[in-house]
This record gives C-alpha cells, structure tokens and sequence, in this order.
C-alpha cells in the first residue's frame, strides 16, 4: 500500500502541444479515429467501425448521465459578473432538487466572489411559459465551495430553470466559451439523468447508427448512472499519488442493470469511459462491504479502501448478488451510493475486459486508472497517437483497450 502511495506522478506526464488539444468536436462524432490496442498490437480506426472490432456476443457499459448547464452568471448593478457554478443539491437527491419550483439549495464554487460582498443576486430570463427571475443567497463555505440559496419566479421547474439560465460547464483546457452547438454536441445521444457538470467523454463518439450496428453483430448494451463532477478536471498536483485527494462521484442503478450485467459472466464485458469503469468496479466495492456488513446504511466506498478490504474471494457477480439481496431486504428497486475509488497501477479490475476512453490529461487520474488496466502500454499507444495525427482530450479521438 505504501509503494502504491508513493507512485510519482511524473512517471504519467507526456508532452502535449497545445495544437493537439481538440477544441471542437468533429462536424460527424463517429468519423473521429479510434485507436485499438490488443494483444496483436495497435491498429488506428475511424469509431464507426467499433461494432466490427469488438468480439460478438460482449456487452458495452454506458453512463448516461446528462450534463446540466451548470454555470449561472450574474451582473451586478455594478457592472461585475458573478459566475455560480452549480456542483450538487444540498441535503436532496439530484433528481429532486430538478423538480423543485419555488427554491432549492446547491453546492457551488463562485467565481470573483471577493466582487459579491453581500446581498442577494438578481437575474432575469424566458422560458417557454414567460419570464422568470432566479435570485441567489450565499449561506456559507463547505470547503472551497459554497452553498448558494436559489429562489425564483413563474413556477417552472429547477430543471427549466438551469436549462435555461445557464451555460454548458466546458472544460478550462478548451480555452474558449460554450457555444450553442455545445449544449448537443457535449452531451452524449443516449444522455438520460441529468446531473453531471462534465460529459462522460468516450460516449461523445456514438451515433444511433454506431449503436444499431452493435445490436445487429449481438453486442449487448447496458445503461448506468454516475454524475461525473468537477474534480475530474483536477489535475493531480502533489508529487506523489498518495497526497491526492479524489473527488466523490455519485452512483445509481437499478435492480434489472445488475441482473443484466450478471448475465454476462462469461462474455467480454466493455466499458465505455472510465465513468463507466469507476461505476461497475465501485459496485464491486459496495458489493465486498455488504458481504462484510450486510446492514450496511451508508453507501460509500473511500479512495484506498479497495485496496485493504478483504474481498472475500468474490468475483463480481458474487458481488453484485450482495447489492440486489440487501435491495430485496429494504424493498428498493434501486440503490443509490457515493464513490471516492482512485484506480491506480497495481489495482486489480473486476468487472471489465476492455475499455474505450479518450486520451486523457498528462498528471491526471483518468490516465492511472488507463495504466493501471494495460500497464505501460499506454505509453506506445500515446506515442502512436502522437505521432500520428490523433486530436487530444474531450472533444479528441478515443482509444479501445482489450488486453
């Protein structure tokens, strides 16, 4: 456990010029180049030939989360502007907090605070009913956030609300504002359960027609919820990987998802983003804690636990068995959980045989969690797309990784 902590960061640094960065998506998603990496080697693809590629009969994991337009700016009668960016409801389920129609209350970071001294901020838009005004009150700090009091008028939805109020939240790296384009092409075609404030990136590349040739070569499909927050853009910033603090991500799925996913104990099972591998390999986690306490109430997993809990010899269907038997004994039809899990080299996966992800940031998680499912591969398969043309981070190409 030790030497894992002690991992350096630097050993997951790469040289990307800032020309590589993709600042737009492609006019056509699924004309972006996917880059296949197996046993075989590597072979550079378009992603419209992914249902060709997999081996038949494999399930692809989903997250289909729905990224909300989360950043709200403010003027003041002064001319300042106020950006409230909105993380997650306070005390209230996402999906309650967006059918409220009076107020609600968010976790939020703020923009040029040091400019909002005092008072309530005021701003006015339309909807399709009328007109609406949003008022915001900021109560106190909750670490380098703050919880920020929405009230307004008209009787519309907090979904409406924010829909259209607010801006897509791009990343920082892209350099450049939301668009109106944005607000379809950061979203994913299968996008369902709004609550993320980023898009879970590889599923940027499907299409309907993408996604029918899957169904039509038998590849299943499969659909989980985890609302992706802003500490994915966090860069890790200490010198070794153990002084990281990961951010924690909300899990949901139903009792008919993990049936589904424990019909396919014998199939090639593939995660499309690395959302979708923190959600199945988190649902393992919850799994081993419920073996060790099946009367479990807090559903939470922390950063290393996974790396000192005895799991008990489960695999993962054994796992998600112990999910569905405590939602039987408490009547839930769904199970709802918090996960911290930082996946780094020298964690063993549980759920997944092989992975489509985008090529993520230098120093980041997202590219532990990459080395840690196909060792220094991935340094080759960087190199490659380096070399060869291939656009970089949210908006660039992907990577299929079947070890």
């Amino acid at each position: 456990m030790s030497d894992l902590k002690n991992i350096p960061i630097a050993d997951y640094d790469y040289p990307l010029p800032d020309e590589r960065i993709a600042r737009y998506p492609l006019a056509e998603r699924d004309h972006s180049k996917l880059l296949a990496v197996t046993p075989e080697g590597i072979v550079e693809h378009r992603f419209y030939e992914l249902p060709q590629i997999l081996p038949a009969g494999s399930l692809l994991v989903f997250n289909d989360t729905k990224v909300i337009h989360a950043r709200l700016l403010f003027r003041k009668e002064t001319g300042a502007t106020i950006e409230i960016f909105c993380l997650e409801p306070y005390n209230m389920a996402v999906s309650e907090a967006f059918e409220q129609r009076k107020q609600c209350s968010w976790v939020c970071f703020i923009g040029n605070n040091k400019k909002w001294k005092e008072g309530t901020l005021c701003g006015k838009w339309k909807v399709e009913s009328g007109e609406f005004c949003l008022t915001a009150e900021r109560r106190n700090a909750v670490g380098n956030a703050w919880i920020v009091d929405f009230h307004w008028t008209g009787g519309a939805s907090f979904a409406e609300v924010i829909e259209n109020a607010g801006v897509i939240p791009l990343p920082p790296y892209l350099g450049r504002e939301a668009e109106e384009s944005d607000a379809t092409r950061y979203q994913t075609v299968y996008a369902h359960y709004e609550g993320s404030v980023a898009a879970p990136t590889a599923g940027l590349h499907f299409t309907d027609n993408v996604i029918n040739g899957l169904h039509q070569r038998g590849i299943d499909t499969e659909y989980l919820t985890l609302h992706v927050g802003a500490g994915t853009f966090k860069p890790v910033s200490s010198e070794h990987i153990g002084d990281h603090e990961m951010h924690v991500e909300k899990v949901h799925v139903t009792a008919e998802n993990l049936r589904h996913l424990c019909n396919h104990r014998d199939t090639a099972r593939v995660a499309v983003g690395t959302t979708s591998v923190r959600t199945l390999e988190s649902l393992y986690w919850f799994g081993v804690q419920l073996r060790h306490n099946p009367n479990m109430e807090c559903m939470h997993i922390s950063q290393w636990e996974p790396y000192t809990l005895d799991d008990c010899g489960m695999d993962y269907v054994e796992a998600y068995n112990q999910i569905l038997e405590w939602m039987n004994r408490h009547h839930e039809d769904s199970f709802y959980g918090e996960t911290q899990l930082m996946i780094a080299p020298g964690y063993r996966y549980r759920t997944i045989t092989g992975m489509v992800t985008n090529f993520h940031q230098p120093k980041s998680t997202l590219l532990l969690l990459v080395s840690a499912f196909i060792g220094e591969r991935w340094k080759d398969a960087y190199r490659y797309a380096l070399d060869n043309g291939f656009r970089f981070l949210r908006y660039g190409d992907s990577c299929l990784f079947l070890p």
